[in-house]
């Protein structure tokens, strides 16, 4: 029996990449996104390159209902989820002040608070079985504050604690979580964020989601409890982690013009 993994965000970037991988292994997959018609459009690739099966669930994970209708899906005995690839996430950009609060507070409801729960469903379901695995997307902006992005930064530095404390908790079990940290990636986050300040920055430290996914899975599949594509966001990371607070705050502002 071919493994089966749920991918949610899955209509682009990011998510699709996973998904396109995945099929690629011969995964057979349950994708999720609020866009059905960009979903449908997958579900015909995959079945056309790889004959795996695909199962269509379109959800705004920011609806209650909608949220835990996924999160039954997790818990399905009898078409268990073996892995869980929790990707859907978006951001904002600006001052905090200037900005929206309904739209700050669906990028917490989605990023935080939709991954959480899919998270428990997934793993409650996965540990009597001692198999299984979940994925979580974070971002190299959460290894410090970000002036410009303060609530998706706090999101992702949520997403990046909280999963490496159950890959610690979960030792043992025969259940893997893994968070990943891309940074700049080449998806449609920057024009859904409004942060047209990066189109400012060199190709050189731009990724493909494609590149992202394959550091990713290779390095779920060697157990680590964190992913961190590409040297240069690698080298980021390490700076992030040792260099003072205050220091990290005033490059991001200085680099937002904020």
């Amino acid at each position: 029996m071919s493994e089966r993994a749920l991918v949610t965000g899955a209509s682009s970037g990011i998510g699709d990449a996973f998904a396109r991988a995945l099929a690629e292994r011969g995964t057979d997959l349950v994708v999720v996104a609020r866009d059905q018609a960009r979903l449908r459009t997958l579900e015909a690739d995959v079945l056309d390159s790889h004959g795996i099966t695909c199962e269509v669930l379109a959800a705004d994970l920011t609806d209650p209902a909608a949220l835990e209708a996924v999160a039954q899906r997790l818990a399905s005995d009898t078409e268990p989820i073996d892995l869980l690839v929790n990707n859907a996430g978006f951001g904002t950009s600006g001052r905090f002040v200037e900005l929206p609060l309904a739209g700050e507070r669906n990028e917490i409801e989605l990023n935080v608070v939709a991954l959480h729960r899919l998270t428990h469903a997934a793993v409650t379901a996965m540990v009597p079985r001692g198999s299984g695995g979940v994925i979580n997307v974070s971002s190299i902006g959460g290894y410090q504050p970000a002036p410009g992005f303060a609530t998706y930064s706090a999101t992702k530095a949520f997403v990046s604690s909280f999963t490496q404390a159950i890959h610690e908790e979960l030792h043992g079990t025969g259940v893997k979580a893994m968070v990943v940290c891309p940074g700049f990636t080449r998806t449609e986050f920057q024009a859904r964020a409004g942060a047209g300040e990066t189109s400012r920055l060199p190709d050189f430290v731009w990724q493909e989601a494609g590149e992202v996914v394959r550091c990713a899975l290779r390095d779920y599949d060697r157990g680590r409890a964190v992913s961190v594509p590409g040297p240069l966001n690698t080298a980021l990371a390490a700076f992030a982690s040792i260099a003072p607070g205050i220091a990290g705050r005033k490059v991001a502002a200085a680099t937002l013009g904020i």
